[in-house]
């Protein structure tokens, strides 16, 4: 088969959204063109350095008296996403970032604007659905992690010249199915 250069695409974000997230149970789509659910929203800008995911296959090898191997067996498997949400005052990437319950919003008055309070605390933040969207072109890959989990926030820097930045890491647990995501792509090549 010949390489073809339609297949190479860039990492860019929908303009909507490249990361959506949302409660567990919510209605996920299952291609890459149908719109999410509306109760899966955005997290916002997303920093320059987009979304990295990591495959991680830990393998034990076995050996036969005289040292050569003669089996390798997989001991471990998970997927991870990393990425920076660069919108601070976003009341989702708050939710994110600390947990829904440790985010109270109040709306906008003709006094003051958006107030959002956050506990900071211990609680270990829940599982959520997230998609993570990507487009080039009309070529689109979705991907979606129906059980997920932010496990790590980096540091957050407060600098003069430097945005505020939460950098997480999600993790893929299994569904029902034993996947812990899905990968949907269109290569917006239509038929004429």
């Amino acid at each position: 088969m010949a390489n073809l250069v339609k297949n190479v695409v860039v990492g860019r974000p929908l303009a909507s959204g490249g990361i959506l997230s949302g409660a567990l149970g919510a209605v996920l789509p299952t291609d890459a063109t149908t719109a999410p659910d509306v109760s899966i929203t955005g997290v916002g800008y997303i920093s320059e350095d987009g979304v990295q995911e990591t495959i991680d296959r830990s393998t034990d090898r076995i050996k036969a008296w005289g040292g050569d191997t003669v089996k390798v067996v997989q001991s471990e498997f998970s997927v991870s996403w990393t990425y920076g949400m660069i919108e601070a005052l976003r009341a989702e990437v708050n939710k994110e970032v600390y947990g829904e319950p440790n985010v109270t919003v109040t709306p906008a008055t003709a006094a003051k604007g958006t107030l959002v309070t956050v506990k900071v605390n211990s609680a270990t933040l829940p599982h959520r659905s997230r998609i993570f969207e990507i487009k080039d072109g009309d070529a689109k890959i979705r991907i979606v992690a129906p059980d997920s989990q932010i496990t790590s926030v980096g540091d957050v820097t407060y600098a003069d010249g430097e945005v505020i930045a939460y950098p997480a890491t999600v993790e893929g647990f299994p569904d029902v199915a034993g996947n812990q995501a899905y990968k949907y792509m269109d290569d917006g090549v239509k038929t004429v």
